[in-house]
């Protein structure tokens, strides 16, 4: 098979990435406008806004549409390099951002300036070039290849494409050097790896359009990698850079979703235990956060522990540890299965004598009411806390012995 029919039938449609990139920009868009003044916000979304313009504008059927509405030939393709161009100049400086932070230090403000003046001086190269050129013929797919040895044309094809392999080439490199850094969340590590993916296809775009260009010149026909392989590896390249965008946001937020439905779901025990003691729970509200519902369920554990804590027999929780240690469980497991046994026993006293005598004196709860996750995790294991229960009731003295 030759390659360009292979790789026709493996072609992404452009508005694929663009769909992509649109979702990426939806989800930063509250952020940035929230946060509006800080610049590596503005930055990241001025960037998605113009990747989405340039799959937008470069699709085929939006050239059409565009050369028709101005009656100028082929006047999309200034306006599409425009638009790469300044996607390349809103790279380098969220680079430039991302690396310096809030600095507002003379090189950080001269770097963007430099970075400005000069992608501005390159779109208004790009459009300079066109009008003097002759590009009669309308090209919707091959326009670089078509006008390759065309005055001025051969220039501004050059220019774009070596402004934008100058731009990714840098940003790769910076991300590369980044993702090597000590102390990155695993997230935004995988977004840096992605985006730095992205930014080395771009490189590959540029490579095999300019070896398109470059067979022109020497009077050979590479046109496929063009018109064929290039417009899917930017697709591809697209799609790495928004998901790269998008995964530490999303990945960071569906890591704290689960972290609190899973933290929700462990208090399940001890709530279910809190509840059979107070004798209601916690009221249900349909429209309640998950973060609320276990601010909810931890405020009714320690509303309920608190009350409780003069049922609580200290010397039945020192002989619990002692237990669960001899029993080979760690400290840190051996005082949640102790504190465990010693609310259980709470529990039964209370049913029994429901207001204790009133020489009795609450013990201090300070480290119980911190410590409801582990305890809730080892009312999970009814086994473990009878064995334990069954060795403090053992030999109670003993017990007491090894623990002074």
């Amino acid at each position: 098979m030759e390659p360009a029919a292979t790789l026709r039938d493996f072609s992404i449609s452009f508005w694929i990435p663009t769909a992509v990139l649109g979702i990426a920009l939806v989800i930063k868009l509250p952020t940035i406008i929230r946060l509006w003044r800080d610049p590596l916000l503005r930055a990241v979304g001025g960037l998605l806004l113009l990747a989405c313009a340039v799959f937008v504008f470069c699709s085929p059927s939006t050239i059409a549409r565009v050369n028709r509405l101005t009656g100028v030939s082929n006047i999309s393709a200034p306006w599409c390099y425009s638009l790469l161009t300044a996607f390349c100049g809103s790279c380098l400086l969220l680079i430039i951002t991302w690396r310096n932070g809030p600095d507002r230090s003379a090189v950080t403000r001269r770097a963007r300036r430099w970075v400005v003046s000069v992608y501005s001086g390159v779109i208004a190269m790009l459009w300079l070039l066109f009008l003097l050129a002759d590009v009669p013929v309308e090209r919707l797919r091959d326009l670089d290849t078509y006008y390759a040895t065309t005055p001025f044309m051969r220039e501004e094809i050059l220019l774009y494409l070596c402004a934008h392999a100058l731009a990714c080439l840098i940003t790769a490199r910076l991300l590369w050097n980044w993702v090597r850094a000590e102390g990155l969340d695993a997230w935004l590590r995988w977004g840096l790896k992605l985006l730095g993916a992205g930014y080395v296809l771009n490189l590959i775009f540029d490579a095999v359009k300019l070896v398109a260009v470059g067979a022109r010149w020497a009077g050979g026909d590479l046109d496929w990698l063009s018109t064929d392989l290039a417009p899917p590896v930017a697709a591809l390249s697209a799609i790495l850079i928004a998901v790269g965008f998008i995964l530490p946001h999303a990945g960071q937020y569906a890591s704290d979703r689960w972290r609190v439905r899973l933290a929700h779901r462990q208090l399940r025990p001890l709530y279910v235990l809190m509840r059979a003691s107070a004798g209601e729970g916690v009221p249900f509200v349909l429209r309640a956060t998950p973060e609320l519902r276990l601010t909810r369920r931890e405020t009714f554990i320690r509303d309920v522990l608190l009350p409780l804590a003069r049922h609580l027999d200290t010397a039945l929780g020192a002989r619990a540890y002692e237990a669960a240690l001899s029993l080979g469980h760690p400290p840190e497991r051996a005082r949640a299965l102790a504190s465990a046994v010693t609310i259980l026993d709470a529990v039964e006293a209370k049913a029994r004598m429901p207001e204790p005598p009133a020489t009795v004196t609450a013990p201090d709860t300070t480290d119980l009411l911190q410590e409801i996750g582990p305890v809730s995790r080892a009312l999970r294991r009814p086994d473990e806390i009878a064995a334990v229960r069954a060795r403090a009731a053992a030999d109670p003295a003993e017990s007491v012995a090894a623990h002074e």
